[in-house]
C-alpha cells in the first residue's frame, strides 16, 4: 500500500507521486516512512532521500511534512544524486575554500564554511 508523496525546491518539483517508503534525513536522523506513518513536522538536515529503495535524491534544508493524506518535502536544494557531476562539486570545494580563507568577517566565514560543507557533502552523495 502506497501514500503520495512530492519533493519540491525553489527550482522543481523533483518527485510527484506514489511510493511506498521513503527514508528521510531529518534533523531528528533518518526516518523511513510507510504508509499510515505518524504525522509529524522536521526540519530537513543535509542528506539523501531515498525512494522505494531505488531513487535517490540529495537535499539539502527545508522541511518535511508527514500527515494522513501523504508527504511533502520542501527543500532548499535538492537534485537526484546521478545528476551531480563529481568534478564540477570538486573545482566547487576548492573555489569555496579558497573564498573561505579569503574570508574579513565572521559572516563571511561561515557562510563559506557552509558553502564548503554543503559541497563535500553532496560529493559524498555523489559517491555513495
Amino acid at each position: 500500500m502506497g501514500f503520495p508523496f512530492e519533493l519540491v525546491s525553489p527550482e522543481r518539483v523533483l518527485f510527484s507521486g506514489e511510493a511506498t517508503e521513503v527514508v528521510v534525513p531529518a534533523s531528528e536522523g533518518e526516518i523511513t516512512v510507510l504508509a499510515g506513518h505518524a504525522p509529524f513536522m522536521s526540519s530537513l538536515r543535509t542528506g539523501v532521500v531515498r525512494i522505494d529503495g531505488n531513487k535517490r535524491l540529495f537535499v539539502r534544508g527545508g522541511f518535511a511534512d508527514v500527515s494522513a493524506t501523504g508527504v511533502t518535502l520542501l527543500a532548499e536544494q535538492a537534485i537526484p544524486v546521478e545528476e551531480i557531476d563529481a568534478e564540477k562539486v570538486a573545482g566547487q570545494i576548492k573555489d569555496a575554500e579558497e573564498d573561505l580563507r579569503d574570508a574579513k568577517t565572521e559572516a563571511a566565514k561561515t557562510a563559506a564554511a557552509d558553502k564548503v560543507a554543503a559541497l563535500k557533502d553532496m560529493l559524498a552523495a555523489a559517491r555513495q
